[in-house]
């Protein structure tokens, strides 16, 4: 069940919002403040955050702020105050986006529902000690720093973080590597794109630790 936490000042709209997003089968949290809504963020893990920026005390603006500084949960925008220079402050301190007041409850919905696929999305990045891959942008991280890799290089590193702590047959890779070029993968060439990979993404290439090799079935990417 997603959940989400409500920041709003407007009891009578909370309650109203209340009962709607559980009866769409969302676990729903209420703050009318800022105090009360970090307090909760602190608390909880919640799958999409809708924040008015009028509130009780403080303002959504500084809510966001505090809590994109912290993480990455989508935040969306409800309120009254839906000129231009609000909506382009929003979206500077990190809101995912924006609704005015008043709204159908379908749309707000429909902004949720994309909001969070969009970050689950983005989230689903693989990692293996330091090194990390964003398989939508086709990103290689070491140490947060991006790392160059040719395009077989990327496909192998792929295909072991794909399969962590899985053994994989040097057959297997070679044809991982062949659906990529269409041409043949020999046992030596193999051997030197693993090496070059272990040059760029080991801390100590001689000692691996990341890609390891499994003697006589084959290699692993190990994720301790």
């Amino acid at each position: 069940m997603p959940k989400v936490l409500l920041v709003e000042d407007d009891e009578q709209l909370a309650k109203f919002l209340l009962r709607f997003l559980n009866s769409e089968g969302y676990q729903t949290d209420y703050a009318n403040g800022q105090k009360d809504a970090l307090r909760l963020f602190e608390e909880n893990v919640y799958d999409c955050i809708l924040l008015d920026i009028s509130l009780k005390d403080g303002n959504g603006y500084s809510v966001c702020a505090a809590i994109k500084s912290q993480n990455d949960t989508p935040i969306i925008f409800i309120t009254a105050s839906a000129d231009e220079a609000c909506t382009v402050a929003g979206f500077e301190i990190g809101a995912d986006d924006y609704i005015g007041k008043p709204f159908g409850t379908r749309e707000l919905l429909a902004r949720m529902k994309n909001v969070m696929r969009r970050h689950q999305k983005v989230s689903q990045l693989l990692q293996c000690d330091h090194i990390t891959i964003d398989p939508i942008k086709g990103i290689v991280y070491k140490n947060g720093a991006e790392l160059t890799l040719s395009a077989l290089e990327y496909r192998l590193l792929l295909v072991f973080f794909s399969n962590k702590n899985q053994l994989l047959s040097r057959d297997r890779l070679a044809e991982e590597l062949w659906s990529l070029t269409k041409e043949f993968i020999s046992d030596n060439t193999l051997s030197v794109y693993i090496r070059r990979l272990r040059e760029k993404i080991e801390k100590e290439p001689q000692e691996p630790h990341i890609i390891v090799t499994v003697r006589g079935l084959g290699y692993k990417a190990v994720d301790e």
